[in-house]
Formats: structure tokens, sequence, C-alpha cells
């Protein structure tokens, strides 16, 4: 069973997330805030996080960036959902080694899609 973290401040969108991926057969852990996911990520090791940006104590590109930065941390797939939808927000997104950068609101549909593909080729 993969392991996927659920990181974001709304706790709507954290709720539904978490209920949906676990639907789909997913091993899910949820953190409120970057300084819980990061201690999730180190005795967890997801496979894949899905990240929102912007969070009280530490920013989605900072995770990220932590994530990437780790050779044991690495490979794992990161998933931005943001409100940023600005090009330049994108773009950084992808050039801290997002796999997917997706726009709020969203389709869990295609969310799900996009999930499931990114995980079979893990």
């Amino acid at each position: 069973m993969k392991k996927i973290l659920v990181v974001d401040d709304d706790p709507y969108i954290l709720m539904s997330l978490e209920f949906l991926m676990k639907k789909e057969g997913f091993d899910v852990k949820v953190a409120r805030n970057g300084t819980e996911a990061l201690d999730i990520i180190q005795q967890e090791t997801p496979a894949l996080v899905l990240l929102d940006i912007m969070m009280p104590d530490m920013d989605g590109y900072a995770i990220c960036k932590h994530i990437k930065g780790n050779k044991k941390l690495q490979h794992i797939k990161v998933v931005f959902l943001s409100a940023k939808s600005k090009e330049s927000d994108i773009q950084k997104g992808y050039d801290l080694g997002a796999s997917l950068y997706v726009t709020k609101p969203f389709s869990t549909r295609d969310l799900m899609k996009k999930v499931r593909e990114l995980l079979a080729a893990a």
C-alpha cells in the first residue's frame, strides 16, 4: 500500500483529501503545517506528498526544497495543491522538483487520476 502525506492548513481540504485517498486504498498521513510535515516525512517516508504552498510556519516551497535536497528523500513525488496560480508560482514549483502543480479549486477525480499515474511510474 503506497503511503501519501497530505499537507494543508485548511482542515476541510485536509479531511476531504484524506478521505478520498483512503477510499482509493492509500495509506494516508496528514500534516497541518510544514514542521509537522517534515517530521512525518523523516519518520514515514511517503511515496507522494500533496503539498499546499501557503501555510503559517513554513511554505510548501521550503518543504519541497528540503525533500529534493535530501538524497534519502529525493525519490518522493511532490504534488503542489495551491491557490497560487501565477505562471511564476507554478514555474517555481516545477523548478524545485515538483512532479505536478495543481491549482485550487481542483477536480478530485482528475487529481486521483494523476496521483495514480505518478505512483504507477514510481
